[in-house]
């Protein structure tokens, strides 16, 4: 058993309210974590899923979840490196449910964890297409769509971005290149109608960051509790966010509590940066 049974987690009194009513989300990066998250939570709130990334076993799982809450939900494996699969993607939502309302870029890819004058610029390259070339060709590729229904795109950044610890620096390269492709999009596709935001969380108290969590404990020979109590420390809250949590605040951008917010990243880190 994970050491991290063991840390309190927040007692989160939440009930769903149907903010995205009919809504239809497409959601990239579908996994373990924030994806499954995002995918759940949305569909509490009412809406219908495009469920994308390449195993198409683990889409099949969670779109069996969604339909658990009686909202609809399209299974489409895709590379997203890849220019005809996303083409491919974009056709196959709206055929699937005549409309598209949110696009949210969730996918990621973490190049190695070293200081970045080190990394081979091939890694870079590698990981980019993913952080950032993929969001940006999957919002072109939707934009008619979300033109359409005057709806969103949505993109998952990280509080990366506002810290400059070496073993981060490749990943906030991706990070910082996808705020600004957000920023300029959001200027782009405004005209249209179409609103693009960002969010920035921290650490996410959710399965990939608990392993973590086990790995830090174990390499300084000290306990996961006493990991996130350092990684919680710097907060206002003093604990890390749940994956609800990051998935209701990214949802509200979706929501039409939001329609004239555009252009913001929204930071989601219990208060560790003010911004």
């Amino acid at each position: 058993m994970s050491a991290a049974s063991h840390v309190a987690e927040p007692e989160l009194s939440y009930s769903p309210v149907p903010l995205l009513q009919d809504k239809v989300i497409v959601l990239s990066g579908v996994g373990p974590g924030l994806g499954r998250t995002l995918a759940v939570e949305a569909a509490r709130m009412g809406a219908d899923l495009v469920l994308v990334s390449r195993t198409r076993k683990r889409l099949e799982k969670l779109a069996e979840e969604v339909r658990s809450h009686g909202r609809a939900a399209a299974v489409v494996p895709t590379d997203i490196t890849d220019e005809d699969q996303r083409s491919a993607l974009a056709q196959q939502a709206v055929a699937e449910f005549g409309r598209v309302d949110c696009l949210i870029n969730n996918a990621f890819a973490i190049p190695p964890m070293d200081p970045i004058s080190t990394i081979d610029p091939a890694a870079l390259r590698t990981a980019n297409e993913t952080n950032v070339f993929a969001p940006l060709r999957l919002s072109a590729l939707f934009a008619d769509a979300l033109a359409a229904s005057r709806g969103s795109i949505i993109m998952l950044n990280s509080c990366v971005s506002y810290s400059s610890q070496p073993e981060y620096s490749g990943y906030k390269l991706s990070k910082g290149a996808l705020a600004h492709l957000a920023s300029s999009l959001a200027t782009e596709l405004g005209p249209r109608g179409i609103r693009v935001n960002s969010i920035a969380p921290s650490y996410v108290y959710e399965d990939i960051n608990k392993a973590y969590f086990d790995w830090l404990a174990q390499q300084a020979g000290v306990t996961h509790e006493e990991i996130y109590r350092q990684k919680a420390e710097p907060t206002d809250l003093k604990r890390l966010a749940a994956p609800e949590e990051v998935a209701r605040a990214t949802l509200f951008l979706a929501s039409d509590l939001a329609t004239a917010v555009t252009g913001q990243m929204l930071t989601v880190d219990c208060g560790e940066f003010h911004r």
